[in-house]
């Protein structure tokens, strides 16, 4: 399993891990973003992160059905955790601003599922993907993702399975440090 310094060293080195001044899709601003696309474009790099993950996973959950992940950035993790512990993998997607099942996916009735994410904050996404398992009468087991943002604004209040705990200050547009202050901005991830 890798420790909590050799997985930020493969997020530094995938520049996965930024610094700089961002503002993020809440509107408060950051010295620090995580951008796990990036992790996710270097195979190699990303199925060791997920490996570790998924020995995490093994040593909390016994038996798991299928994994959901919200579209897109719980794509790809989705997959590649489901690929190494062999389970069923779907998605959810956006429509009319609601995360739905498409493409012929469907979570059969008691099954056991596990939501999968990348990144998770407030875990809003996370959550809407819980409504769908409960709405298809399965039981949903747990969250696990790579990178567990430590928000104080979590909506999840079950046990989060993660690679990394990582706290980023973040701060209102209005009440920004000195070194904020100075430096550009840039807006990134997908929902910019």
């Amino acid at each position: 399993m890798l420790s909590y310094k050799e997985s930020l060293k493969i997020l530094k080195e995938t520049n996965a891990l930024l610094e700089g001044h961002f503002v993020l899709s809440s509107g408060l601003h950051s010295r620090k973003y995580i951008q796990c696309a990036k992790l996710l474009s270097h195979p190699k790099m990303a199925e060791v992160v997920c490996s570790s993950l998924c020995e995490k996973i093994k040593k909390e959950f016994r038996s798991i059905d299928l994994i959901l992940s919200p579209a897109i950035g719980g794509i790809v993790i989705g997959y590649e955790i489901g690929r190494q512990i062999n389970v069923q993998t779907i998605f959810a997607e956006r429509k009319d601003k609601k995360l739905v099942l498409r493409r012929d996916f469907n979570i059969k009735e008691n099954s056991k599922v596990l939501i999968v994410e990348d990144v998770i904050t407030t875990g809003k996404s996370a959550l809407e993907c819980s409504e769908l398992v409960k709405e298809n009468n399965a039981n949903l087991i747990g969250f696990a993702c790579i990178i567990n943002r430590v928000d104080q604004k979590l909506l999840i209040k079950d046990k989060i399975i993660s690679q990394i705990d990582f706290k980023i200050e973040t701060f209102e547009e209005n009440n920004l440090p000195e070194d904020l202050k100075n430096l550009k901005f840039t807006k990134p991830g997908s929902k910019s």
